[in-house]
């Protein structure tokens, strides 16, 4: 795996651990960060021996939000033609899954970026909200349509609006993580989740991951379609015959990701 600068990724048997580490400015998403975590996120879609992976942040904060130094100076020409923030898509695209595991602030780019995920579990000290209106701004990496399908209009008009920070408590409540645990045990509790997900076959996992995807974007005609077509794809595969040939015979299965 590429040594980075502004994150560290650690290999942990089929889990890829990769942790925001500009604790300093609170992990804020500067250009490099973006560039770094697209980067390792395409180095994790290729390797074949990491399943899963879980995002993290050093410190008090899982991110902060975007570089506000950064952005400060730029103009209309400035993000238009660097398409600024475009390089957050890449990360989006990971097929692989990611768990988000939220230690504190995960505000406004943060926010979004855990919404990228595929899981969010969240620290009980965690804190989520897009406060871009504040600073005269809106959402920029995708916060007001990925969290409108997480948490729906009423929610997310509130958030949007009013910049106001909820905490794990609340973002379980409204649906926008997938559990709250005590901080101390967020990161067991997260590679625990990881490994059980990683102990399942690479093709299936990836086809699980794209079918939920797609059921946010597509009728529920065409989305029950689309899932159909990856079911019956993956009767293609050794691990489907090793799965239910196990289940038969009352055994643990042995997928090879083929």
């Amino acid at each position: 795996m590429t040594d980075f600068k502004t994150i560290k990724v650690e290999l942990k048997g089929r889990v890829a651990v990769v942790t925001l580490n500009r604790p300093d400015s609170l992990n804020a998403l500067n250009a490099e960060v973006m560039a770094e975590v697209a980067a390792a996120f395409a180095e994790i879609d290729r390797n074949k021996d990491i399943a899963v992976s879980v995002l993290t942040g050093e410190g008090r904060a899982f991110a902060a939000g975007a570089d506000i130094k950064e952005m400060q100076p730029q103009s209309f020409s400035d993000m238009y033609v660097e398409d600024y923030f475009a390089g957050w898509d890449r990360f989006a695209a990971c097929r692989k899954p990611v768990i988000a595991a939220v230690n504190g602030f995960a505000l406004g780019g943060g926010c979004e970026l855990a919404m990228m995920c595929d899981l969010i579990i969240a620290s009980e000290k965690a804190k989520f909200g897009q406060p871009e209106i504040k600073l005269g701004v809106t959402p920029g990496m995708g916060g007001s349509i990925r969290l409108t399908k997480a948490i729906g209009k009423a929610k997310a008009m509130d958030l949007v609006l009013t910049g106001r920070m909820i905490d794990g408590e609340e973002a379980d409540r409204i649906g926008l993580v997938s559990r709250v645990v005590s901080h101390d045990d967020l990161m067991s509790v997260a590679m625990e989740a990881a490994e059980t997900i990683a102990g399942f076959s690479i093709p299936s996992i990836m086809a699980a991951k794209e079918m939920v995807g797609r059921a946010l974007e597509l009728p529920t005609t065409e989305g029950v379609r689309f899932e159909r077509r990856l079911f019956q794809g993956l009767f293609g595969t050794h691990d489907q015959k090793e799965g239910m040939t196990a289940f038969t015979e009352k055994r643990a299965p042995g997928f090879k990701d083929s």
